[in-house]
């Protein structure tokens, strides 16, 4: 994940490079499901949720292979200090972008149920809830191939954005459930919707804590910082 100094036995940058690669492949599949998820609800686009399920099983593949890959560095390299870090952080990254793929799956198949339904109420709340996750998930995919730190804290500050639109549906909906009934089943699968696109700002921000930890060697603080609101406010980590 890192440009570190390079070792006395090549094969080990090659192998880091290497995992590098694969995660930031991983990556690029998974940012383009959100894509096509959020694609597939708001334009009743089926082939785009089609498209969204049929891509998780390469991103299933692809945990495996990195999860094969760094176990053989663990056993062959007996990595230490910056270099066990960005190998084992690249184990739980690998983790978080296979639930992501779940959750951008899940949307998907919920937004083919909702292609039943009329929607008598704007989804702008929702558009807007999935634009800032797929900015958040590009970023933390750059942050994660250059070992921009800066980026990184700047996803994991977003977070709490993602976290206040998603109350805001959730009140809204139940609103519209309560009104009539016959918006029950539309709104739930909606609930269902923005959660799983709340978690996976969650999880994104996980890769976030992760490539600061990986390339720093430090923690950011277990509790956001309060302050300014914005959602890409850079707020540095306590020291």
């Amino acid at each position: 994940m890192s440009e570190s100094a390079e070792h006395l036995v090549k094969s080990f940058d090659n192998d880091l490079k290497k995992l590098r690669d694969m995660l930031t492949e991983m990556g690029g599949i998974v940012e383009n499901q959100v894509a096509l998820a959020a694609e597939a609800i708001m334009n009743r686009d089926a082939e785009a949720a089609s498209q969204v399920v049929a891509d998780d099983p390469k991103v299933d593949a692809l945990e495996r292979d990195v999860e094969q890959f760094v176990i053989r560095m663990l056993a062959l390299r007996q990595p230490m200090a910056g270099d066990l870090r960005r190998i084992v952080a690249g184990l739980k990254i690998t983790g978080d972008l296979e639930r992501i793929g779940d959750y951008a799956a899940n949307v998907a198949k919920r937004s083919i149920v909702l292609g039943q339904y009329s929607m008598p109420y704007s989804l702008s709340g929702l558009a807007h809830m999935a634009h800032l996750v797929q900015d958040q998930l590009k970023s933390i995919i750059d942050a994660l191939g250059t070992s921009d730190t800066e980026k990184a804290i700047e996803v994991w500050r977003s977070d709490r954005v993602i976290d206040d639109i998603y109350n805001a549906l959730f009140r809204e909906l139940i609103t519209y459930m309560m009104e009539d009934p016959r918006n029950i089943t539309p709104c739930t699968h909606l609930l269902f919707i923005a959660k799983n696109l709340e978690r996976i700002g969650d999880h994104t921000t996980n890769i976030a804590e992760t490539v600061y930890y990986a390339v720093e060697g430090e923690v950011l603080p277990d509790t956001r910082p309060k302050g300014d609101a914005s959602a890409y406010a850079v707020v540095r980590p306590k020291e």
